[in-house]
């Protein structure tokens, strides 16, 4: 038997098409050829457990094999096969229309090339990107079937031939071009194998070896399945990584179908390497590890496995953003993730508490970036005082709702972004029986201003944007024992002592055991600070303005009656304020070194 004939398509320039643009990375021939030989041989079994095939199935396999000397990579399966009329029906007739000006469309967009073989059936194709010649020799499963072999050289000329062969099956044999001969080594197949072959469902086979694992525990039952067996598999896909703290079984079939283990890794303040760990499956072929339109970009901070075989496997960014399955895989996992932390606050409160420290940024930026996950995170989320304990946000505000609420009956909730620089900050505030928040980490700056908008009558400030009396402000006010003269002059003596433009001085009668001299940067100007250095958040021109602070100078305080009766007001005044900059780690330098002189000066005075 021979044939000789041409490709049925629409345009002469297939393959110089197929080769140039379809894909991007070239590697992904291997994924479609092995894809192909996984799906012929499921048929295979398909076949025989519905009795449409009752012979011997033999060892279900595929095997991938490199010739470097003959220049050859082969992909043989034992799967159902093909008779020459299907090899003209299958491989000659590629319905292509349009060819040109499809890819003429797409050629400036890498995201969109990797979509066009998906689309048009091309699989099979896409070994003409490292070949130069691809030989099938096939034989189909059904009795009396003679095996058959067609041959192409990258033209739209074929050969069919009669060929020898005698188990059902094919073999793809690619005849390697000169530029494309890296993929001769045995260690680049072995690579590409791993990458996306891994979890296919048969076993691939590899220089006598089988290099993937055809049942995942995604595959599985949760309650097949031990604690021990989520740990192993989290190792097979992250070994150099900590052991995840929990994770969350994904299995629904409608109004979709998805698989997959989301594990919650030990994230920290370091948040931004934790990217592109979820890796994206169709039936257990590697699609990407760019899931962003598939996951949340909150969700992107877990690891793990997601397998959808509503996604097609040559997907692209505009097929992912547009498609409706997409968006509704998109919003089940986020409520899968919020019920299982859900779950795990109402179970376990101690374990969950235990393990808020490596979880905390993960659920502010999910209420930060996600009404619904805000929604149902408002009452899981923790907050943390200074003392260690955790609180929910309704927990929390009926601990301070007495002690912390102004006179304008706001709820005013005290937090510190470092507790050891803010020391003298915090022990004031807890000596006027104030409570006082952690919020230091590299999120919570926004997530500060989430809370003001989200709840009501309440404020946040922290506990040296303001002097003590004014954070929590009141109807009471403090009689000073200065008088009005007295108290300009000792405004007049700080600021020449000061000299500093950026710094607003103010005499204020408070506590006597209060510091002398308190210096506080405004609340809004810290926060949006803030916000500008953990990721732009803030207004970005409050990066470019100098530090403003205000100086509070306590009336009431000895030092500064004595202030005002020493011959030498201003070296003393210099002293104290340059105690209080000291308090807060802000002198430094050229000043630190006259702090030091000048304070031996002082106590060596008579």
């Amino acid at each position: 038997m021979e044939e000789r004939g041409n490709i049925s398509i629409h345009t002469e320039n297939i393959f110089p098409i197929i080769k140039k643009f379809l894909y991007s990375d070239h590697e992904i021939f291997l994924r479609e050829l092995v894809s192909n030989a996984v799906d012929a041989t499921q048929k295979m079994k398909r076949l025989s457990s519905i009795g449409e095939f009752t012979g011997d199935l033999g060892e279900l396999k595929v095997k991938v094999a490199v010739d470097k000397e003959a220049k050859t990579i082969t992909i043989s399966d034992n799967g159902i096969g093909m008779t020459a009329e299907e090899i003209k029906k299958y491989i000659n007739q590629i319905a292509f229309s349009g060819a040109t000006e499809f890819v003429e469309r797409f050629k400036d967009t890498a995201g969109e090339k990797d979509q066009i073989i998906g689309q048009f059936g091309l699989g099979f194709y896409s070994a003409f990107m490292v070949a130069s010649r691809v030989e099938i020799i096939t034989k189909s499963f059904r009795e009396g079937a003679e095996a058959a072999r067609w041959d192409c050289d990258g033209s739209t000329e074929f050969t069919i031939t009669s060929a020898e062969r005698e188990e059902r099956g094919t073999d793809i044999i690619l005849h390697v071009a000169e530029d494309s001969e890296e993929f001769l080594e045995p260690m680049r197949i072995r690579t590409i194998l791993d990458k996306y072959c891994k979890f296919l469902p048969v076993a691939v086979e590899f220089e006598g070896e089988v290099i993937n694992n055809p049942n995942p525990i995604w595959t599985k039952q949760p309650a097949d399945l031990t604690e021990e067996d989520y740990k192993e598999f989290y190792k097979e896909l992250y070994p150099m990584a900590e052991p995840p703290l929990f994770w969350i079984h994904l299995n629904v079939d409608y109004p979709f179908n998805l698989t997959g283990i989301l594990y919650f890794p030990k994230l920290k303040n370091d948040f931004e390497v934790q990217r592109n760990k979820i890796q994206l499956y169709s039936r257990q072929v590697f699609i990407t590890d760019e899931v962003k339109d598939v996951v949340p970009e909150f969700l992107m901070l877990l690891h793990g496995v997601i397998d959808s075989p509503d996604i097609p496997l040559n997907v692209s960014r505009s097929f992912l953003q547009a498609d409706s399955s997409v968006k509704k895989i998109n919003t089940y996992i986020t409520k899968k993730v919020a019920d299982k932390l859900s779950d795990i606050f109402k179970k376990d409160r101690e374990t969950f508490e235990k393990n808020w420290d490596d979880i905390s940024v993960f659920v502010k930026y999910g209420m930060l970036s996600d009404d619904k996950f805000y929604e149902k995170a408002k009452d899981f989320v923790l907050l943390q005082s200074t003392d260690g304990k955790y609180y929910t946000i309704e927990e929390y505000k009926a601990l301070v709702q007495a002690n912390q609420t102004n006179k304008s009956e706001q709820l005013v909730l005290l937090y510190t972004s470092d507790a050891e620089k803010q020391h003298a900050f915090v022990e004031a505030a807890q000596s006027r029986g104030y409570n006082v928040l952690k919020l230091d980490s590299v999120i919570d700056s926004h997530f500060i201003g989430m809370l003001e908008q989200k709840l009501e009558k309440t404020t946040l400030k922290r506990v040296d944007s303001e002097t003590i009396d004014k954070l929590v402000e009141t109807d009471e006010t403090k009689e000073s024992v200065l008088n009005d003269t007295e108290k300009e002059e000792l405004k007049t003596v700080y600021e020449q002592a000061i000299n500093n433009k950026n710094m607003t001085v103010e005499v204020a009668p408070l506590a006597p055991d209060d510091a002398p001299v308190v210096i506080t940067m405004p609340e809004f100007m810290r926060r949006m600070k803030d916000m500008n250095r953990a990721g732009g958040g803030g207004m970005m021109f409050m990066g470019e303005m100098p530090d403003m602070y205000n100086v509070t100078i306590n009336a009431n305080h000895a030092l500064n009656q004595r202030v005002l009766k020493a011959e030498e007001k201003d070296k003393l005044a210099r002293q104290a304020f340059d105690l209080a900059l000291l308090s807060q780690n802000m002198l430094s330098g050229a000043a630190l070194t006259s702090f030091v002189k000048r304070s031996f000066d002082l106590m060596t005075q008579e």
